[in-house]
């Protein structure tokens, strides 16, 4: 065919196709394009790619024509063309693409070889070129050889056809022209539907012209190689549309026939030298199906309630975390002024120092009907180790079982009690009574040291076995207020050597009390007491640190650390008040009054006065401090015969206590005495 146009310069055959780095309306990431430009030149003659799977030739019309447009191409669209110029395409050579794609809507190829074009072309314009005309008359010198289109075709897949669901704006007839049918001049189309994308703001050309803007891009697919040459062509007055390289319907719908694909498709780009910003819509969405957007929705009222229930609780606890800990450290009270060191003794030496520390013998129970006797033997009070020991050893190892039951008399050696009748017992089978069965010892700092205000310490670690009873507590100095306990007593530390299971709180507790009250049968020691639990260990496991800290404004116990106190009571209104005593109460038979022994006016009445310390292990009692009927207790407080029950039954409970005579003793590291100076 011949050309009316002048012949410009055309592209080289070592032209480069390139590699995109983004993806747009038409191309996907990754392809291969080659732009050209169209700005002095009308005849495409040859393109060469030796490494795509395939060409494709974009004879697009959509955009970038306008006579009035004088601009140079910019970053924006590198495709600007600054004039219109008339194009003939002559000729498409030398192509050796394994799949070649012509995209122009207006044509209908169904003759390549001999250069019949069955498009919508005025019979008065066939086999005629002009400005105004576009006519497509042949395809020549398309390679089939070996290797190249042929061969090559059936091993490129197909596109697989875009989901239903996907909307497009037009549709398409895509056909399939045979190569090496058409070369011999019968083409072979096969047909299918598909979708193109929506043309948006298209411009249909003037007087039949192609602008130089329309030939805008040869792209190639990855993979292949080939060439593409020229196209005579005659015009047409349709506005062309272009589908995107790659897309479902830019190939030929069976892999295996070799072939040119050609379709009617839509262009994507907007004209008129605007740029589309608009957001693309996803193709992968069905438009029909419902998106549910839950951050658009009016939140459910019980949600809203429950969250903003939830966050309050979280921010009132917070709150109350704060209050508490300001107030309990605004409150906590502290000795206040010097303290002057009384005692300290670490028994570093062999024997127990007796200047610092006496015994108290005797047989009497101290008032608790305790089932041990107090000795000052060695075998129950000793220092090893820089340790004080205070051990419960059997009766029966010195006297034999049968003398504890009947029939023997026992004096105690260096009884320090008044009263005889603590100094020595008499066993006896008919009226069951007993010799005490157990051997311990108390040691005290009477004739020593005293305190009243100030701050004791005390290093130990409890005894284990079944009914043991340690205790470190004080004592008034002189009784000034009256007998026990309405001169009252100072409970340090007390505790039970039965094991963790024990339900009355076993060697995993230990409790400080204040023992006081207006008569000598009245206590109201449970006004004023508490404990300190470990829960990872027992206190018979190792040595614990037990404090006092005593003043006229407070008193407080604990272990270890002042926040593991057992008892912290500040003296700020007098005992008689605290206790709530009615004003008579029966005595047998007789109505009494309640006195008040301590008055209105010192709040720390009767802790007011200098006390001194004992340390101590007992063995069972009758005072309550071990439970009736609670860990298989074997005896009943009240029974006349409840040391006789302890005694028969030596061989349950001593099978508790521990063979190694340390273990079951009350072991005391060091203990200290401060007055408050």
């Amino acid at each position: 065919m011949s050309n009316t146009g002048p012949k410009p310069d055309v592209p080289s055959s070592s032209t480069p196709f390139t590699i995109s780095n983004h993806e747009d309306e038409c191309f996907p990431r990754g392809s291969l394009r080659q732009s050209v430009s169209a700005r002095a030149m009308d005849s495409l003659t040859q393109m060469h790619s030796p490494s795509a799977q395939s060409a494709i030739l974009e004879n697009e019309m959509g955009g970038d024509f306008d006579p009035s447009d004088t601009c140079p191409p910019t970053p924006r669209d590198p495709f600007l063309t600054p004039t219109p110029s008339n194009y003939n395409l002559s000729q498409l050579v030398g192509s050796t693409a394994s799949r070649l794609s012509i995209h122009s809507p207006v044509y209908n190829f169904s003759d390549l070889a001999n250069g019949q074009g069955a498009g919508p072309i005025p019979a008065s314009r066939k086999g005629k070129s002009s400005s105004a005309d576009t006519e497509i008359t042949t395809l020549t010198r398309v390679s089939t050889e070996p290797g190249t289109l042929a061969n090559s075709n059936a091993a490129v897949p197909p596109v697989p056809a875009l989901p239903s669901f996907v909307n497009r704006h037009s549709r398409s007839v895509v056909g399939v022209v045979d190569l090496a049918a058409a070369t011999n001049g019968a083409a072979q189309t096969g047909k299918r539907e598909s979708f193109a994308a929506p043309p948006p703001m298209m411009r249909p050309p003037s007087s039949g012209m192609i602008s130089q803007g329309a030939i805008r891009r040869t792209s190639q697919r990855p993979g292949t190689t080939g060439t593409v040459g020229t196209i005579v062509s005659t015009g047409l007055d349709t506005p062309t549309y272009l589908s995107p390289p790659g897309s479902a319907h830019s190939l030929s719908e069976k892999s295996g026939i070799p072939g040119v694909t050609f379709q009617l498709g839509g262009n994507d780009r907007k004209g008129s030298n605007e740029f589309s910003s608009k957001r693309i819509s996803s193709s992968m969405l069905d438009p029909a199906d419902n998106i549910e957007k839950p951050w658009l929705k009016t939140p459910n009222a019980r949600a809203r309630f429950a969250y903003f229930l939830t966050y309050s609780i979280m921010l009132i606890g917070v709150i109350g975390s704060f209050l508490r800990i300001f107030f309990g450290a605004k409150d906590a009270q502290l000795l206040k002024g010097n303290l002057c060191l009384v005692m300290d003794d670490e028994f570093n030496g062999n024997q127990i120092d007796s200047t610092k520390w006496g015994w108290e013998v005797q047989m009497d129970g101290f008032g608790n009907g305790e089932f041990e006797m107090t000795t000052n033997s060695r075998n129950n009070s000793f220092i090893e180790d820089g340790v004080l020991y205070i051990v419960p050893t059997l009766t029966s190892d010195v006297i034999g079982s049968a003398a504890v039951i009947d029939g023997f008399t026992y004096n105690i050696t260096g009884c320090t009690s008044l009263n005889a009748s603590a100094c020595g017992a008499v066993s006896n089978l008919t009226t069951r009574t007993v010799i005490n069965p157990v051997q311990s010892a108390r040691l005290t700092t009477i004739n020593s040291s005293s305190i009243q205000f100030g701050r004791v310490e005390i290093r130990a670690r409890n005894p284990s076995g079944d009914w043991i009873w340690p205790a470190l507590w004080m004592l008034p100095v002189n009784n000034t207020y009256g007998p026990w306990p309405l001169s009252g007593e100072i409970d340090i530390m007390e505790a039970r050597g039965n094991g963790k299971s024990y339900p009355a709180q076993g060697s995993d507790y230990v409790r400080a009390s204040l023992n006081w009250g207006p008569l000598t049968w009245l206590n109201e020691v449970s006004k004023t007491f508490g404990w300190w639990r470990n829960r990872r260990s027992s206190y018979d496991a190792d040595f614990h640190v037990y404090s006092l800290e005593w003043s006229d404004k407070f008193i407080r116990a604990y272990v270890d650390t002042r926040l593991h106190f057992m008892l912290d009571l500040s003296f700020n209104k007098p005992f008689f008040d605290r206790g709530d005593f009615p004003p008579t109460v029966f005595n047998g038979s007789q109505e009494i009054a309640v006195p008040n022994p301590w008055g209105e006016s010192d709040f720390a009445a009767p802790f007011d006065q200098p006390f001194y310390l004992i340390m101590d292990v007992a063995v069972g009692g009758t005072n309550g401090w071990f439970p009736d009927n609670t860990g298989n207790k074997p005896w009943l407080d009240g029974s006349t015969t409840a040391m006789y029950d302890f005694a028969r039954s030596q061989d349950t409970w001593y099978a508790t206590w521990p063979t190694d005579v340390r273990q079951r003793a009350l072991a005391v590291d060091y203990v200290k005495m401060w007055q408050l100076c």
